[in-house]
């Protein structure tokens, strides 16, 4: 029997929409129709497969209201946010700017008696499996670099957003890009795994949970295929006695909450050095209960629901366990929070890393502020965790930013800002958040192998 997939709408709990998930034959056949079209793809001019992915953005980009609209009742993010063009376009233009430098042979020898270059060949088919949380910036991340390479691409969305692959496809098919080259298919975990054990694929990009990320490396063992993944966090803050107080607080509560707080790089744990603490608290708690929870379509809302009610269950559970623990809630419960996917965004004192709202990926509107002595206990503090992803100092320090953050076990330092992906830069993580490249230059040695030619002349 066909599995339907369904799309619960956290607006209100209704079926927003639902596909049939493609049966393990028709994925195999898909998948071997990528195959077969990927060498034609990879020999088109690399200036022709760039042009036909920027057009297949600008395409994206003539339905950003519709976007908007359409992500509310998928995932909850409100309207007034305008969707995720901005984004989407910054990092796919990024990486069809640098492209040509990025994929150019590194030429060690062209003399006479030798030619000595290693050049970087599309890995074949590349499987994408993308979140619901940023569900086009995070596809585009790797659906753009890994066709602008030459390779084919198969795109499985999330449950929770299956109407984004479907926008994706008809952008890209419209713009031109061969239907078999960029397909996206409705994909069960079993069809999913089977497919990646039989080598149907020749890289798979992961974004998701550390279970999912585990589910992925088990399906490819022993097959050799290369696994990127993108996995959890649990993000730290450290405000230093330097800082500016009033654009830490903002930013470091936006990080916190936007997106009701379901954001890859979010900060879910803010340290402030104790001659601060109280101050910043006062001003996070304000920041917080300024915030408008309610319907995502009302342009009125600044929070919407969470994506689903079990992620929300999670939270309340993280909140509720750290209170009976002697944790203090600073946030009365909203009128909008329903007991369900409207959850008050919530700012919680008294906090240890005993609890597991400070070890414990939330990834909901929940924040944890603790004060620390100096930056000796505020390193040791962020690193006890088993993910890292970012890192944000707020500092009038550039050069403690950096040594800090030398010694921070994270995939990216920031200084005065956070949760932000800059294309330019890569990507990537370590410990429990896993293990890839993402975006910059490093995204499409990724996403390409290397070949060594050795040319004796004469």
């Amino acid at each position: 029997m066909t599995e339907t997939l369904k799309c619960i709408s956290p607006i209100d709990g209704s079926v927003y929409l639902e596909r049939p998930a493609l049966p393990l034959e028709g994925a195999q056949a898909a998948a071997a129709k990528a195959r077969a079209a990927q060498p034609a793809w990879a020999a088109r001019p690399l200036a022709e497969r760039v042009a036909l992915v920027r057009a297949a953005v600008a395409e994206v980009g003539k339905n950003t209201d519709r976007m908007a609209v359409e992500l509310a009742h998928q995932m909850g993010r409100p309207v007034r946010y305008g969707g995720e063009f901005g984004g989407f376009d910054e990092r796919a233009s990024y990486m069809a700017d640098i492209a040509e430098q990025a994929l150019a042979p590194i030429v060690i020898e062209d003399s006479d008696a030798f030619t000595r270059q290693i050049k970087r060949l599309p890995h074949g088919v590349v499987f994408v499996v993308a979140p619901w949380n940023y569900p086009y910036m995070t596809a585009i991340n790797t659906v753009a670099p890994a066709l602008i390479a030459g390779n084919a691409v198969v795109l499985k969305h999330a449950t929770q957003t299956l109407q984004v692959g479907e926008r994706l496809a008809e952008a890209f098919h419209a713009a031109g890009v061969p239907q078999d080259v960029f397909q996206n298919l409705f994909l069960t975990h079993d069809t999913t795994s089977a497919l990646i054990g039989a080598k149907a694929f020749d890289f798979v990009n992961f974004t998701g949970s550390v279970g999912g990320g585990q589910a992925m490396e088990r399906a490819a063992a022993g097959t050799f295929t290369p696994v990127s993944t993108e996995l959890g966090g649990k993000d730290p803050g450290y405000v230093r006695a330097d800082a500016d107080l009033d654009a830490a607080v903002d930013g470091l509560m936006d990080g916190a909450m936007f997106n009701a707080g379901q954001c890859c790089c979010g900060i879910e744990r803010i340290y402030v050095h104790e001659t601060l603490f109280d101050a910043f608290v006062e001003k996070a708690v304000a920041w917080a209960r300024a915030q408008k929870l309610g319907n995502p379509l009302d342009p009125e809302t600044t929070m919407g629901p969470m994506a689903n009610v079990r992620f929300a269950r999670e939270v309340r559970a993280q909140i509720a366990e750290a209170v009976a623990d002697g944790a203090t809630a600073r946030i009365d419960t909203d009128p909008k929070d329903d007991g369900g996917a409207y959850l008050t965004p919530q700012v919680l004192t008294n906090v240890s890393h005993d609890m597991r709202v400070m070890r414990d990926e939330s990834f909901g509107p929940v924040v944890g502020i603790m004060p620390v002595r100096d930056d000796e206990q505020a390193i040791e503090l962020m690193n006890d965790s088993r993910f890292g992803l970012t890192a944000a100092v707020y500092t009038r320090d550039a050069a403690a930013a950096e040594a800090i953050g030398d010694r921070l076990q994270t995939g990216t330092v920031f200084m005065n800002r956070c949760d932000y992906l800059d294309p330019a830069l890569c990507w990537t993580g370590c410990k429990d958040t896993g293990r890839g490249a993402g975006l910059s230059v490093l995204g499409f040695h990724a996403l390409t192998r290397p070949r060594s030619y050795h040319l004796k002349k004469g």
